[in-house]
């Protein structure tokens, strides 16, 4: 069998992850690269990524129709947006060549909490086409949503769920700066909440709308908040700065309730190099029922790898998947695939020969 044949689109932080994992792994490879930086394109994606490997290289486009055409790739990486408004003229363009599509795109992972109607047309859309669209990341994807769902697995009944995650934005590229706020004065974080350009944390509706389906719970309103982590100390990672004074990063906490009674709360504080200012990070759910379950991960699961292994790892469950858009309670549970790709895709399952 050939190997397994991937795309990406975006080629940031993100997808650079995404295509060093790739050449790192047996019986799958990059067949394609999409990016708009202009100092990329025509390259090779080993002279962008600074190393060497056995796969063929790749030269990286600016035409998602150069870097892909039809069925040349069994599934294609989207890393580019965080809303599903944004991400759906780039999955139509994907789905009408007849390739998957995994996307990164934080409400994509449960677009039907925000965007039925989209939804509905990327569902129809990828039937028609004969693929699969599935939204991924550590959060949402994981380590917020999925995680407390599989660990209620082991409850005879669940009365509250409690997801906290303490993270560092670091390792992230500037499109979430920009979303998190990152180095804004408190005038423009201000401003940035008016116009809707300082979005926050995005993915708590999608989070809450994939624990409560998971778990059957009925929940009559959902709230959100965010409010700005300032620092006191310049702090600099690698995509982003925040002087003294500026934000850092925000704290996100949202909830759901069912007759009054918060059934479902999320914990969301998240901020360049929190270490500087004595902040630990970790990941936590705890479950109330019978019998009640707790769970600490220390340090948290860090957001990029995280974003970047499930992306990756969700490879063979997305081909395997029948026509339609799909989420991550619909397939196989995800895992670390040390071995090799093609012996986890189904005969036939193959697009790209």
């Amino acid at each position: 069998m050939t190997n397994v044949k991937v795309a990406i689109w975006g080629f940031g932080a993100m997808g650079q992850g995404m295509a060093r994992m790739i050449v790192g792994k047996k019986g799958v490879e990059i067949v394609g690269i999409c990016c708009r930086n202009e100092d990329r394109q025509g390259k090779g994606m080993y002279e962008v990524l600074g190393l060497t490997g056995d796969q063929p290289d790749v030269a990286i486009y600016n035409d998602i129709n150069k870097a892909v055409t039809d069925k040349s790739a069994d599934v294609v990486l989207l890393c580019t947006d965080s809303f599903t408004d944004k991400a759906f003229e780039k999955i139509e363009i994907l789905a009408n060549k007849g390739v998957n599509v995994i996307t990164i795109a934080e409400e994509m992972a449960y677009p039907a909490a925000q965007q039925p109607e989209l939804a509905k047309k990327i569902d129809e859309l990828a039937k028609k086409n004969g693929i699969s669209v599935l939204g991924t990341g550590i959060n949402p994807g994981l380590v917020m949503d999925l995680l407390a769902v599989v660990l209620s697995a082991c409850m005879t009944d669940v009365t509250k769920v409690m997801c906290k995650r303490v993270n560092s934005l670091s390792p992230f590229g500037p499109t979430v700066m920009r979303e998190q706020g990152v180095g804004l004065s408190m005038d423009e974080f201000n401003e940035g909440l008016k116009n809707h350009t300082v979005a926050g944390h995005v993915g708590f509706a999608e989070s809450v709308a994939m624990i409560a389906n998971g778990l059957g719970i009925e929940m009559d309103e959902f709230k959100q908040q965010m409010v700005p982590i300032v620092t006191d100390i310049d702090r600099k990672s690698p995509y982003g700065f925040a002087a003294a004074g500026n934000l850092a990063g925000v704290n996100m906490t949202a909830q759901a309730y069912k007759d009054g009674e918060v059934v479902i709360d999320m914990y969301h504080p998240q901020q360049i190099e929190p270490e500087m200012v004595g902040v630990h990070t970790g990941d936590y759910v705890e479950l109330t029922g019978t019998p009640p379950v707790s769970m600490a991960i220390k340090p948290e699961i860090d957001g990029g790898l995280g974003t970047i292994a499930m992306g990756v790892n969700c490879i063979p469950q997305v081909i395997n998947a029948d026509p339609g858009l799909i989420t991550m309670l619909d397939i196989p549970v995800p895992r670390a695939i040390m071995g090799d790709f093609r012996k986890l895709v189904k005969e036939g399952k193959k697009i790209a020969k």
